[in-house]
């Protein structure tokens, strides 16, 4: 039979509400009985929402971290708090989800895998975009070699006009950065999983605060606070991995560009290539000629039928549970998440020194 995981959520705000909960509250083999939030309105209304009836709620993450009946535990806090969060609740006898990036710093994340390993509980990171239809499709032509050695990528994470202006998204002592650590880690992410490759060698990066300078500017949520823009509003990095392939990564939440993509990768194999461009397409030389492939991703088509699937928040939720349940090891493993905590941490150093970092 399948027992029930008890899941704690500590962080309410924005990503629990908006993925994590939503998610967790689909599995019939979850209960959620403990929320934190320093803000205990956050978490008394989460656990109203979301919670079993005994569901308890905490300003203190310590505090909830002695209850012993509490196997998993989803960090949604804003970055600085992820690494001390994480630590806490491995070495509490708990499994744990912990929010994308990992941490603000190489060494934070350093010391959660360390925690791992040492308590041998399993940690996973919520890089959900993995689990988009188009990466499991395109994950699996990668791994069976049809690309062949992948030696060139591209990271996209381009917004034209959308600085998140709730929050502490624009505080750079709380998340560590701007776009290149929210939205260019899930293009970093994408890419080195689908290159199967975590061996970088040398990082060169710049970074820009030029828009959010920009009073009463245009911007998908309203206008932003210039005071408050404490962070890059671009950011682009150039990376060479040790068996000499190249990765560009780029992001930005405010650019005067018409070329938008979100959490993509563009491949460059010697077998050929791919893109998330307008849909995922493959491309290749067979028999002498180019081709170019549209992969259909939708399952619809039939009539009264749409052809929903999981979403990608849903599948992520639903394998995690059962990594706890199976003993089995999740699909973002923390070795994994801290090269690209590493990565985006030396593009930063680049950017302020002017230097290439080695690594």
């Amino acid at each position: 039979m399948t027992r029930t995981v008890r899941v704690a959520i500590i962080g309410c705000g924005g990503i629990a509400n908006g993925k994590h909960m939503p998610s967790l509250k689909k599995l019939k083999h979850v209960e959620m009985v403990a929320f934190c939030d320093i803000e205990l309105d956050k978490a008394e209304k989460a656990a109203a929402e979301y919670g079993t009836e005994d569901a308890k709620v905490y300003q203190d993450y310590q505090e909830l971290l002695k209850d012993a009946s509490i196997e998993a535990v989803h960090v949604c806090t804003p970055n600085d708090a992820h690494a001390a969060i994480t630590i806490a609740a491995l070495e509490s006898d708990k499994h744990v989800m912990c929010e994308k990036p990992m941490a603000k710093t190489t060494e934070e994340a350093q010391q959660m895998v360390e925690a791992a390993k040492r308590t041998g509980k399993k940690l996973t990171i919520g890089y959900n975009n993995r689990f988009r239809q188009d990466s499991q499709y395109l994950h699996q032509v990668c791994e069976q070699g049809d690309l062949g050695e992948i030696y060139f990528a591209k990271a996209h994470a381009i917004r034209r006009r959308a600085v998140p202006t709730w929050g502490v998204f624009l505080d750079e002592e709380k998340q560590g950065g701007g776009p290149l650590i929210d939205i260019g880690t899930h293009a970093l992410d994408l890419t080195l999983w689908m290159m199967d490759n975590y061996k970088p060698k040398v990082v060169m990066g710049s970074s820009y605060h030029k828009l959010g300078k920009k009073k009463d500017a245009a911007n998908a949520w309203g206008p932003w606070d210039p005071e408050k823009f404490t962070v890059e509003d671009s950011a682009f990095g150039f990376i060479t991995m040790e068996n000499g392939a190249t990765i560009i990564l780029e992001s930005s939440w405010a650019l005067n560009s018409l070329d938008v993509d979100e959490a993509k990768c563009s491949l460059s194999g010697t077998e050929g290539g791919a893109d998330m461009k307008g849909g995922l397409r493959l491309n290749g030389e067979r028999f002498g000629k180019l081709h170019e492939t549209n992969v259909e991703l939708g399952a619809g088509g039939v009539a009264f039928y749409d052809g929903s699937v999981e979403t990608d928040a849903d599948l992520e939720a639903r394998l995690w549970i059962d990594n706890i349940i199976h003993d089995t090891e999740p699909v973002v493993k923390p070795e994994q998440a801290l090269v690209v905590t590493q990565i985006l941490e030396a593009i930063y150093e680049s950017a302020k020194t002017g230097k290439a970092v080695y690594l």
